[in-house]
């Protein structure tokens, strides 16, 4: 009989607040496909009781939880604790006989301990992010102090811990006193199958820049915790120097509007044209 994991993630497609759940989608399906039996537990619109939704061999159980709060942090801790509440209870109904849990991240970090240490097996923990990394370190007032202690007794309590970077381990043995050698980096891939390749590269090149100019090209969501301001605020020093260089911001998110009027102040501060571009050009992405 092979392997049989449950996953727990608090964003499972079509249901994607960011990146964690196309992660988590692409790791399951990967498993699958290596034989190993894969359930995730995970929230949506799905009524009580109902068979589980099959997902490229996945096998998806929802919990069906209200529309989380956004403005209120301390509503938003609630409603977390809440959807555990629902996410434990549902995991005991699948019977156990799973040879470990694997949970992403403090929001699900409650239902997934109680699960495996009542089924007796290992408990893994990847770690995405870290509210102390969100906030610069400021984590002592409430609601931060809270998270962090979540993440910290996940972390100290999981019998394995993953992260996606070597700097990201480095950060989380710091950030919660852990040795570094108990963190494994597995380092984020790509699905060749997704990519659409360019039947003329030049071409899609020459939209964006001079044959003499040099093109620098960065891809990602558009959120502050992927720091494109930051890019943004160094490409405008950059281009001051001669030699003819374009940068191509590519992606989609809530900083969208923000990031392109960072780049045309940047244009307006250097009297340059358009030195820089953000926008959600899928073919150069």
């Amino acid at each position: 009989m092979g392997a049989r994991v449950l996953i727990l993630s608090w964003e499972y497609p079509p249901v994607v607040e960011g990146g964690l759940a196309r992660h988590v989608r692409k790791l399951s399906e990967q498993l699958v496909r290596d034989g190993v039996e894969v359930r995730v537990l995970t929230r949506g619109d799905r009524a009580p009781g109902a068979d589980p939704e099959d997902r490229h061999g996945v096998l998806v159980h929802r919990v069906r939880e209200p529309t989380f709060p956004r403005d209120d942090v301390a509503a938003f801790i609630r409603w977390v604790d809440h959807m555990n509440d629902d996410m434990r209870a549902t995991g005991l109904e699948l019977g156990g006989g799973f040879d470990v849990v694997h949970s992403h991240d403090w929001l699900v970090a409650a239902a997934a301990r109680r699960l495996a240490r009542r089924w007796k097996v290992p408990w893994l923990v990847t770690v995405h992010a870290t509210e102390f990394g969100r906030h610069q370190g400021w984590v002592k007032k409430y609601p931060q102090s809270h998270i962090h202690g979540v993440e910290r007794r996940m972390v100290r309590d999981a019998d394995g811990v993953i992260t996606c970077s070597a700097y990201m381990r480095e950060h989380v043995a710091g950030a919660f006193a852990i040795a570094p050698t108990r963190v494994r980096v597995i380092p984020n891939g790509i699905d060749p199958t997704d990519l659409q390749p360019m039947a003329d590269l030049p071409r899609l090149r020459a939209q964006f820049a001079a044959p003499d100019e040099k093109l620098v090209l960065m891809v990602g969501r558009l959120v502050y915790e992927k720091g494109f301001h930051l890019a943004l605020e160094a490409m405008a020093k950059l281009v001051e120097r001669p030699g003819g260089v374009r940068f191509l911001v590519a992606g989609t998110g809530t900083a969208e509007g923000e990031l392109k009027a960072q780049a045309d102040a940047a244009v307006a501060g250097h009297d340059l044209a358009q030195p820089a571009r953000v926008g959600h050009d899928r073919r150069a992405a």
